[in-house]
């Protein structure tokens, strides 16, 4: 554990003690800092207890002293509406931050390479952590991606840091200085959080503060709002290079996929490096986006191409994003729980021609009307969880007669009987979990157990 030494003697709130939050506390109190913990929820309260901790309501908490608050991601600090610790900071001047700050303001020698976006980043940072641990060199990731800030091992100059950054963190982490800065793409999300549209991308462009001329602003150039980043970084008075990233179209400067080959134009001569069918467990354009950016990360780094290309090969692939969990009688079982709106089931549904879909949850405004072009590819739809009257509607609508499944036990089990070689078993949900499950990860693994008691049973390949 990273202890922020700086912390020694302050007092510091620490709100929200979730796995992050906890191991902030703990951190902090074996650093020799007065630590206030506290968290609205018990079950957080009494694992809090048992790791040792104090707990300090936050009305008890002394906010004139403090020299910081910590506030877990998840609790809003402006919109729609803050945290009463929040509240209490501001009143008092204390500087709300998350753990990820107190990483980087004490690991201060390691370079970052930070990654955001509306889709596509945890698959980004797992990729290029993946690169650059195959290249032999000191690497380790968090943040987002799961894994707490202040668990990552201890680097000087020699290591470097892959940290996975949300809009909800990127607006508390003022000690970031990323030698690399991605910026995926920018779709509508999150805009409760941050007051809007607008707020929600101020909170992006946090990523690319305190960068100058060494360092690179990787930014995806297929949506309007990365492209208006692009522009307003390259206008900073300290400006990094930007290095454009496109699956769309050419870009002179930097990565960019077409025909099937990634290209790479950071010194100006467009060679191609990598064919994408290389990676299997990378399908579909947003993939081939996130090759794109994880390369140019990469050549930031110092890994040469051919070293970038055939680490990508054998990239595993990340759990719950088109996870491949199994193919049983010529049938692909594929574990998309991650897609927990039809924005991301989108980008799975155009990666297979022949398609039993699982999905249904807690829906997303909007529902799934947008994916009706993609009907045409569904062999079969089976319905679960609290959207199924919903989204039947939407699909007969579509020339698609679902079964209502209620469970995904049953959903497995009628896709397992109805599907055929060479199609696919497709659990995106386009929905969050909650109804029931704990997490879209609770979820995904529910189904690949599934998957696995079927295989043993016979017929895997």
């Amino acid at each position: 554990m990273i202890l922020p030494t700086a912390y020694r003697n302050k007092q510091v709130a620490v709100v929200g003690l979730a796995r992050s939050g906890l191991v902030a506390a703990q951190a902090l109190s074996q650093a020799g800092a007065i630590v206030y913990a506290w968290d609205d929820n018990a079950p957080a309260r009494d694992a809090a207890l048992a790791a040792g901790l104090t707990l300090t309501p936050v009305v008890a908490m002394p906010w004139e002293q403090l020299t910081a608050l910590i506030l877990s991601p998840g609790i809003p600090h402006s919109y729609p509406k803050p945290h009463a610790a929040a509240d209490a900071a501001r009143a008092a001047g204390v500087p709300i931050l998350v753990d990820v700050d107190l990483l980087l303001s004490t690991q201060t020698a390691a370079p970052v390479i930070a990654v955001t976006g509306t889709n596509g980043k945890s698959t980004t940072t797992a990729l290029i952590d993946h690169i650059l641990r195959d290249a032999g060199l000191p690497v380790a990731m968090g943040g987002n991606i799961g894994v707490p800030a202040l668990t990552l091992p201890a680097f000087g100059p020699e290591g470097t840091y892959v940290l996975e950054l949300s809009s909800y963190q990127l607006e508390r982490v003022p000690s970031l200085s990323a030698r690399t800065a991605i910026l995926l793409n920018i779709t509508a999300d999150h805009l409760d959080r941050h007051g809007g549209m607008d707020g929600y991308i101020q909170a992006k462009a946090e990523i690319f503060h305190h960068q100058g001329e060494p360092d690179w602003a990787i930014i995806g150039m297929d949506d309007a709002p990365s492209r208006g980043m692009a522009d307003k970084v390259r206008r900073a008075d300290r400006a990094p290079r930007v290095v454009p990233i496109s699956v769309l179209a050419p870009v002179a400067g930097g990565v960019y996929a077409l025909d099937g080959q990634v290209i790479d134009d950071l010194d100006g001569a467009a060679v191609p490096v990598f064919a994408l069918d290389r990676a299997p467990r990378l399908p579909g354009r947003h993939n081939a986006q996130n090759i794109c950016a994880a390369y140019a990360a990469a050549r930031h780094a110092g890994v040469a191409p051919d070293a970038i290309a055939e680490a990508i090969t054998r990239f595993p692939g990340l759990a719950h994003r088109q996870e491949w969990v199994s193919t049983l009688d010529g049938v692909a079982y594929i574990n998309d729980s991650k897609a927990t709106n039809a924005d991301a089931a989108e980008r799975a549904l155009v990666c297979y021609p022949a398609i039993h879909w699982i999905l249904g949850g807690v829906a997303k405004a909007g529902g799934i009307d947008s994916l009706a072009a993609h009907f045409p590819r569904v062999r079969g739809a089976y319905l679960i969880g609290e959207a199924s009257s919903t989204f039947a509607e939407t699909l007969v609508a579509g020339g698609i007669v679902p079964k209502a499944c209620g469970t995904l036990e049953v959903a497995v089990r009628e896709a397992r009987e109805a599907a055929k070689p060479g199609e696919v078993v497709l659990l995106s949900p386009a929905c969050a979990s909650f109804d029931q499950y704990k997490s879209f990860e609770h979820r995904g693994d529910h189904f690949r157990q599934l998957v696995e008691n079927l295989s043993r049973a016979g017929g895997a390949e």
